[in-house]
């Protein structure tokens, strides 16, 4: 209840002169504008339930009719029924909804997708090229003996698909040795037969860099013919271990001794011509 001042200066309670209507509730309430979303309902609802009534009335008479034998046409809807949204109905209220996030997107942030490009991972990181993890029993089941399935060797952790080189990476190849394992130290050192592993314990500068193992890293990593497919994750190496032992050449020739060196020396110009 609001309040007036009357002429005495006295508080009185403002009295409300506009029509009193029944909403849809039953209540009586003024037609104010406060009040009219409310008796537009009613208003809306007293329609429904009219054309409701006169739907019920048609369909009364056309039953007669056909109790009757007469012709009648097709039933008649009920107007007033709710539709049902089907599926084209649900898929242009997507269409809408995401239209309009576009559109606020644009005008709030400058960007259709509201700048969540800038922290959504790029298709290239979704894409699992090169992301296969392997473990050393896994790795060992593609090194060429079954011809159904690929070739890959490892190279300090590095798996690639050498598939195509299956002529010197698969039986009987030169390389076959290296085929469904990590062989880094025989790529730094040359030992194929005893360093087929990945322990780079001990190596030298050279073994690991100039002509060892990145060199041998940097050829497949840049190989239009062989492709990165994973990683290989190894047991842990115990400090502890052994380092392997370096391979020993085999001497093709004994080295000459200090006496047969002299032995060997020309006596004088003339045998030495």
């Amino acid at each position: 209840m609001s309040w007036i001042m009357n002429p005495t200066g006295d508080q009185a309670p403002r009295v409300d002169d506009s029509e009193k209507v029944a909403d849809y509730s039953g209540r009586k309430v003024s037609t104010k504008s406060a009040n009219q979303p409310f008796l537009s309902y009613t208003r809306y609802r007293e329609k429904q339930k009219e054309e409701h009534e006169a739907w019920l009335k048609r369909k009364k008479e056309r039953e007669e009719k056909i109790a009757k034998g007469e012709s009648v046409g097709p039933e008649e809807r009920d107007p007033t029924a709710e539709e049902e949204v089907g599926l084209l109905g649900l898929l242009k209220f997507i269409v809408y909804v995401l239209l309009f996030s576009a559109l606020a997107g644009k005008f709030f942030t400058g960007s259709f997708v509201w700048n969540f490009e800038d922290s959504l991972p790029s298709l290239k990181q979704l894409w699992p090229t090169d992301q296969r993890l392997f473990s050393e029993e896994g790795l060992a089941k593609f090194d060429g003996s079954d011809p159904n399935k690929p070739i890959y060797l490892a190279i300090d952790h590095d798996v690639y698909d050498v598939t195509e080189g299956r002529k010197t990476y698969g039986p009987g190849g030169s390389y076959h040795f290296m085929a469904g394992r990590d062989a880094a130290r025989a790529f730094g050192t040359g030992c194929f037969a005893t360093h087929r592993t990945h322990d780079l314990r001990g190596l030298t500068e050279r073994e690991l860099k100039v002509s060892g193992v990145q060199h041998w890293k940097d050829f497949f990593a840049k190989s239009k013919k062989y492709t990165k497919i994973g990683r290989v994750q190894h047991r842990p190496i115990d400090p502890a271990s052994p380092i392997p032992e370096p391979c020993k050449e085999k001497k093709t020739e004994e080295q000459p001794t200090k006496e047969t060196k002299e032995e060997a020396r020309p006596q004088s110009k003339h045998e030495e011509l």
